[in-house]
């Protein structure tokens, strides 16, 4: 039987059994990397081998630091947030951190309060925010929660640093890609346009129609689901009005691409399609699909990069991850 009563492995503990200083061990606790990674191993080990865990009550007391992040999201059941999501939460855990996840059910102002304010009452040491709406800045500024936050999908202000994509320059992408296959009638069906990716998807797709002289007239607001883009895709399909689509998303021009097969409208042959985001089952849709990528692990990275260092300093910032186009099948040339 185990004695109960026995002493916990300490930090000195494993630097003795590694063989090297308790600062060594303290930097790899905490990811330093000036370490070498034979000492890295070494202490890794010697941590393993004595189970030690590392204090974070008697840390928070020294540091008075919680060393939690909170996580605000909604609607987390779509690819994107879930993904950014899991994105921010790796980059956490890599940066020393936990993560404390609240989901709001409806985007309000009050609902967003209420969720900073649970936070704050976890004494958590930022505020990660993934609520992709037009509204959610204003509401972060006027709170005010006297923490770093950091916006994702948004650009920053003086008092929130903000962490996006490209989302526009995705769209352009897009869309020159099918100019340059020849099309001339370019539909879009958008997502939300409350949603700052929404918005921003389709601005892109309109600047870049107008910049080679097209017409930026056929546009038609989705939900982001399979289904809307299916109950869409039925109305294109009768009108034959475009000779290429530029979706939101992935789910959506999946539900088009049923449509469309449903009607006998060939893709490619008859109409490209091309989506955003670049979902793993995209490149299995039937054909496969063309569709812009967003880097969602490096988004995770580059928000605790912010957050870091606005713990650090107070400074806000925002940074840019560029989006990548992804051609497949989806898309040829205009015959």
């Amino acid at each position: 039987m185990a004695n109960s009563n026995a002493r916990l492995p300490r930090l000195e503990d494993v630097a003795e059994r590694a063989g090297v200083s308790h600062q060594t061990v303290s930097r790899v606790i905490n990811k330093h990397p000036n370490v070498s990674k034979a000492t890295r191993e070494r202490v890794e080990a010697a941590i393993a081998e004595l189970g030690y865990r590392r204090n974070t009550a008697a840390r928070s007391l020294v540091t008075r630091r919680s060393q939690t992040i909170g996580v605000l999201g909604s609607e987390l059941s779509q690819y994107g947030p879930a993904n950014t999501l899991l994105g921010v939460e790796q980059a956490a855990r890599d940066a020393g951190y936990f993560v404390s996840i609240a989901a709001v059910r409806t985007v309000s102002r009050e609902a967003i309060f209420d969720a900073i304010q649970h936070f704050l009452d976890q004494s958590v040491d930022g505020i990660v925010v993934i609520v992709p709406h037009a509204e959610t800045l204003l509401a972060l500024e006027e709170q005010a929660p006297g923490i770093p936050v950091v916006a994702v999908g948004a650009s920053g202000s003086e008092t929130v640093s903000g962490a996006m994509v490209d989302q526009r320059r995705g769209a352009e992408l897009a869309v020159r890609h099918l100019i340059e296959q020849g099309h001339d009638r370019i539909g879009h069906i958008a997502g939300p346009q409350d949603w700052i990716d929404g918005a921003a998807r389709a601005e892109g797709w309109s600047a870049a129609l107008r910049a080679a002289g097209l017409a930026d007239d056929l546009l038609v607001e989705g939900d982001w689901s399979a289904g809307s883009g299916y109950e869409i895709g039925r109305g294109l399909a009768a009108e034959r009005a475009a000779t290429a689509i530029f979706v939101g998303n992935d789910q959506m021009s999946l539900g088009l691409l049923r449509a469309f097969n449903e009607a006998g409208v060939r893709v490619p042959e008859d109409v490209s399609v091309v989506g955003f985001d670049d979902q793993p089952e995209s490149g299995y849709f039937t054909p496969p699909l063309t569709t812009v990528r967003q880097d969602f692990e490096e988004l995770g990275r580059r928000c605790m990069d912010l957050m870091l260092a606005a713990l650090a300093n107070g400074e806000t910032a925002t940074t840019v991850v560029e989006p990548e186009l992804v051609v497949r099948r989806s898309t040829a040339a205009l015959a």
